[in-house]
């Protein structure tokens, strides 16, 4: 579906939310963002999606990220909804915005529209996204889940600290990788570069080709 993807930068978004009026860029300025929608208010897979990102809370701040909600119903309906949330959650707070969106407007903005579910009055519907926002307020990755999938909160996590590591690094995560393990070094660094920028050192893999493009550094 046509729409933001990776590298655009995210619309600034005004809009009222559980904690007031916000403006999506003063409210994420200097710090990494993730911004994640939901089909609806008091719906089961989304009750547990929002309890864990309220467990994960102190984590993603602790990488410099904040959290923002986002689902089709308004502020009353959001305030309602956090008492299910913290109760199934065995009472952790929702410390995080959540936006809302009664006109289904954000969603298309932020290209969050599921192409083929509608309401019973043929409306959009938002799909389960998420975004991943940078520093400098352009998405830097998307999941996409159908309403029937829950989202895995512990792969968000290794993801944002694998953009993390790339950009301040200029490494890449191989296959699998999980936090502390060793990363790759990104081609455009020679190896006289590698020795300077990775004082602990690097390991090449020795290939058929013999060029040695597969090098593994911890950072």
């Amino acid at each position: 579906m046509p729409g933001l993807t990776i590298g655009d930068l995210i619309p600034n978004i005004q809009a009222d939310s559980t904690h007031g009026k916000i403006s999506l860029h003063d409210y994420i300025d200097g710090s990494w963002a993730i911004i994640f929608s939901h089909p609806g208010d008091f719906t089961p897979v989304c009750t547990t999606e929002l309890g864990m990102m309220a467990t994960q809370a102190e984590e993603f701040s602790r990488r410099g990220v904040k959290l923002i909600g986002l689902s089709c119903d308004d502020v009353q309906s959001h305030t309602e909804w956090i008492k299910d949330i913290e109760a199934y959650n065995k009472g952790k707070k929702v410390t995080y915005p959540i936006l809302a969106d009664p006109k289904r407007e954000i969603i298309k903005e932020l290209n969050m529209v599921d192409p083929d579910e509608k309401d019973p009055s043929g409306g959009a519907v938002p799909s389960r996204a998420l975004h991943i926002i940078g520093l400098d307020k352009k998405v830097k990755l998307s999941f996409l889940y159908p309403a029937s999938t829950g989202r895995n909160m512990e792969e968000v996590v290794r993801v944002l600290e694998s953009l993390q590591k790339a950009a301040k690094h200029k490494v890449a995560t191989p296959v699998n990788w999980k936090p502390g393990d060793k990363c790759v070094i990104a081609p455009s660094v020679s190896n006289e570069e590698a020795k300077q920028m990775f004082p602990g050192g690097f390991e090449t893999v020795e290939l058929p080709s013999k060029k040695e493009y597969l090098r593994f550094t911890a950072v």
